[in-house]
């Protein structure tokens, strides 16, 4: 150790731990000190690995002997995995694997398939927990039988549940207590494409003997002819039904019932929906004022559209017409993939129109589903629309064409393609 010092005890410039007494690094002359590990049985004179070092992050390189020349690779900063960059083959530190890009994309796509299930499976329990099942169809009696393909009633009632005094400014709908029908249509869901059937609510038929659904007594027939909707303001949507199928034999598989402000919500929640318009109008009774042309009407906008009459020289049947048509529209939109995969408007209308959509007992989410697709399919010229084919009017009374009412419904129970049309 003098030999260290042999020259005074200052330190060479030129590189830290470097005396004048040797040209060997500190860290070299101290290696002997480190090997203090080193067992019975090493092969060769280098230190073992230090601790926390594995084979796997470096190795050591071989020393050549206790001399420390210049050439044995200290000087050169190649002790303990120095120097420069290496390959596994020089004993540097082992290479990466590559990343397993389709491994890593198998598994993405697999848990996004799997989030999506499950997000579907809780959104469709969660709908359909939500319907209102508030129409007990077995309470109607004397029923026909069942055709093949599904027929639904669908109801628009001039509920105001709900809504505000604001509400009923807005929306031009008066302030009548209870509810009635402003709309009453037939959709026949089967094998040769949906069929839509207004049925005025003018119409003239005989009200049949029923039980009445609250009050459990049997009411007899009398004969007696009026117009349709009076059955449902009689004893609501049960009579309504036995009304129905008694007047034209047709089985009624599920009703649907929608009131003013649910009608507006959903039609608002989904962004407003596109109609083409043929010819300006206003009719303010409704609030409707309506340019030709292209146009997107929001909630306020569609109930005045669908409600208009007054305007219009057929009234009540050319209001039929423009309900098939916009109902048929706003199905297409909520039926559609830009609705159905879009959180952010699938939710909102699921949630406007759940809350107030009423519905029979039996009738599912699924069912509902597959309602609104057959009045997509209306809309999109996969199927028919027309009026209930009439004879003509008299005292008030739209009076059905019998025997072409009888030749549609034959055609619906076997589900045929319909051939008769309204005449108009």
């Amino acid at each position: 150790m003098n030999e260290w010092h042999g020259n005074g005890s200052s330190r060479d410039r030129r590189g830290y731990g470097r005396g004048s007494g040797s040209a060997q690094p500190e860290g070299a002359r101290a290696m002997p000190q480190v090997r203090r590990d080193a067992g019975p049985g090493y092969g060769r004179a280098e230190p073992p690995l230090p601790p926390g070092m594995s084979p796997r992050r470096g190795t050591v390189p071989p020393q050549q002997s206790q001399g420390y020349d210049d050439h044995d690779g200290y000087n050169t900063g190649q002790v303990y995995g120095g120097g420069g960059p290496r390959g596994p083959q020089q004993g540097g530190y082992d290479a990466r694997p590559r990343p397993n890009w389709g491994r890593r994309i198998k598994w993405t796509v697999l848990t996004v398939v799997v989030v999506f299930a499950v997000a579907s499976v809780a959104t469709y329990f969660w709908a359909d927990g939500k319907l209102r099942r508030e129409v007990d169809l077995s309470k109607v009696i004397d029923r026909p039988a069942e055709g093949d393909g599904t027929n639904y009633l669908i109801v628009g009632s001039d509920s105001r549940e709900g809504m505000t005094a604001d509400d009923k400014k807005k929306l031009h709908t008066g302030s009548a207590e209870g509810k009635r029908t402003d709309s009453m249509m037939i959709l026949h869901d089967g094998s040769n494409g949906p069929t839509l059937i207004s049925l005025p609510r003018d119409s003239g038929v005989e009200i049949p003997s029923f039980i009445g659904s609250e009050s459990g007594k049997k009411y007899p027939a009398t004969g007696r002819r009026t117009k349709l909707n009076a059955a449902y303001a009689m004893d609501g949507a049960e009579l309504l039904v036995r009304t129905v199928e008694y007047n034209t034999k047709l089985h009624i598989d599920h009703y649907v019932e929608i009131g003013f402000a649910g009608f507006a919500g959903i039609v608002d929640a989904i962004g407003g929906v596109e109609l083409d318009i043929p010819k300006a109008f206003k009719d303010k009774d409704s609030g409707s004022d309506f340019q030709a042309g292209k146009q997107t009407l929001n909630g306020s906008q569609a109930l005045a559209f669908v409600r208009a009459r007054h305007a219009f020289a057929q009234s009540d049947l050319a209001r039929t017409k423009n309900q098939q048509k916009f109902l048929a529209a706003l199905a297409s939109q909520a039926a559609s993939p830009g609705t159905l995969l879009n959180p952010f408007q699938l939710y909102p209308t699921l949630g406007a129109g759940l809350d107030t959509v009423i519905v029979d007992k039996d009738m599912s989410l699924w069912d509902l589903g597959n309602m609104f697709f057959a009045m997509k399919g209306v809309n999109s010229g996969e199927g028919t629309s027309l009026n209930m084919p009439m004879s003509g009017i008299r005292d008030g009374f739209v009076m059905w064409d019998t025997g072409k009412v009888q030749q549609l419904v034959q055609q619906l129970n076997n589900d045929e393609k319909v051939t008769v049309t309204d005449g108009q």
